[in-house]
């Protein structure tokens, strides 16, 4: 169980380190005036997300069980395992996709506008459509709720 245990922290800590190095600047791009500093946070934070922020969230989910096992839980009638797994799977099948695609979305028309020289009219509806700034900010959110769970077992 101790290996497990640290395995999962572990994978914790790589997918803090995911959430920080993505959400980060995509909110920097966001708060950014020119298109040349746009276009580098927006690179960083595809970057990020792909080396850190999705073999993060994987290894999480995968070391989880391994410990859950290993610890001899019931994944299925231990409440705030339940609940645990639920927030766990928004955040992996839901917020997590729908980030990566309003990332891409939107540094693809970053770097079609910086091509151009100017801000178009496509990057700006795609910065208008808030959905990386939403989506990451909802799975930072979800973080302290993921610690408070196992923590205090409130069921």
């Amino acid at each position: 169980m101790t290996f497990w245990r640290f395995v999962h922290i572990l994978a914790l800590f790589y997918f803090m380190a995911g959430v920080g190095n993505t959400v980060v600047p995509v909110w920097k791009a966001w708060l950014a005036e020119a298109l040349d500093e746009k276009v580098l946070h927006l690179q960083d934070a595809h970057r990020n997300e792909t080396f850190f922020l999705l073999p993060g969230i994987l290894a999480v989910f995968f070391s989880g069980y391994a410990w859950a096992a290993s610890a001899d839980y019931n994944i299925v009638t231990t409440g705030w395992l339940v609940a645990l797994q639920v927030v766990t799977f928004v955040d992996l099948f839901i917020f997590l996709p729908l980030m990566g695609v309003g990332l891409r979305r939107v540094r693809y028309l970053a770097l079609s506008a910086k091509k151009h020289g100017e801000v178009t009219d496509e990057l700006r509806d795609a910065l208008a459509d808030n959905v990386p700034l939403v989506f990451g900010t909802l799975i930072a959110l979800s973080i302290p709720v993921m610690v408070w769970l196992p923590v205090v077992k409130p069921f």
